[in-house]
């Protein structure tokens, strides 16, 4: 089953479970990913959160049941999972600018979500730069920092992170002590959902074969085979765009399977395109 094909299923599975308390876990499984994997190839290539689709279906079928019934406000509020009218009318505003109430006059505009499709289409007409390598293991030194990637936090907290590291110093010093296979920084994400729930760790670091320098932390890379993409473009659009055409695009076409290891994006530091490290199984 081929990541598009995966998503599509768990499309299926939350349109028909939209009534209930369904949880990632549920929804990663029907796609055989981890929550991780699932909602960070879901919002990549949906430009949105499973939790933030999961509320607006909610809500226009909500309103649209408001339109064309004559259930009570608070029937309607807890038939789409919330607890009490004001937490209803609170997310019905943010998502349509009106009051439930309102929506029952049938003379205002409505914002409604459309289930999400996934088609096939004639894709693959821009090229991507790539190659295969394989390397033994080796060892990261940087700093390290935990989200959760529920509601997308980790895509708001990561560049923060970036900030923060180029104005503390921390960027240059990271650069002073790569001596290791890849040059330049990296930015490395983890997979800690067997940990804990929704949960990822995210490094800032640079290959570094030594000890581990004080006030810094150290991860170990195992060996694996890699496809490595070049990110060609001005950033951090072209970044974005080259991810999702590796997870739209290039592991369809291709027998490989994600080896489930730390993802890397290499920035090499000037006048050096930054690349995207995937771990592969084939």
């Amino acid at each position: 089953m081929n990541w598009i094909t995966s998503l599509q299923t768990a499309i299926h599975y939350m349109e028909e479970h939209l009534l209930e308390p369904i949880t990632i876990e549920q929804i990663a499984a029907q796609a055989h990913l981890s929550p991780f994997y699932f909602q960070r190839n879901f919002a990549l290539l949906t430009d949105t959160t499973v939790a933030e689709y999961l509320r607006r279906r909610r809500l226009t079928l909500a309103a649209h049941e408001l339109l064309h019934s004559e259930h009570k406000i608070i029937e309607i509020a807890h038939k789409y999972g919330y607890d009490t009218p004001e937490s209803f009318s609170k997310a019905f505003r943010r998502q349509h600018g009106i009051a439930p109430s309102e929506a029952r006059k049938h003379s205002t505009s409505l914002k409604s979500y459309n289930r999400l499709t996934i088609q096939v289409q004639i894709k693959g007409a821009e090229p991507m730069n790539y190659k295969m390598i394989e390397h033994p293991a080796f060892s990261l030194v940087g700093i390290k920092q935990t989200f959760s990637y529920e509601n997308g936090e980790n895509l708001r907290e990561i560049p923060k992170m970036w900030d923060k590291a180029y104005h503390e110093g921390v960027e240059d010093r990271l650069f002073e002590l790569n001596n290791g296979v890849i040059p330049g920084l990296l930015g490395v994400c983890v997979d800690q959902t067997e940990m804990q729930a929704n949960q990822m760790e995210y490094w800032i670091a640079t290959a570094y074969d030594g000890d581990t320098p004080e006030g810094l932390s150290s991860l170990h890379i195992p060996a694996s085979k890699w496809s490595v993409f070049e990110v060609e473009g001005p950033m951090p659009a072209s970044m974005q765009q080259v991810w999702k055409q590796i997870i739209s695009e290039w592991f369809p076409s291709n027998a490989y399977e994600h080896a489930y290891l730390p993802e890397l994006e290499v920035y090499g530091g000037p006048n050096v395109a930054p690349q995207i490290w995937i771990p592969i199984t084939s």
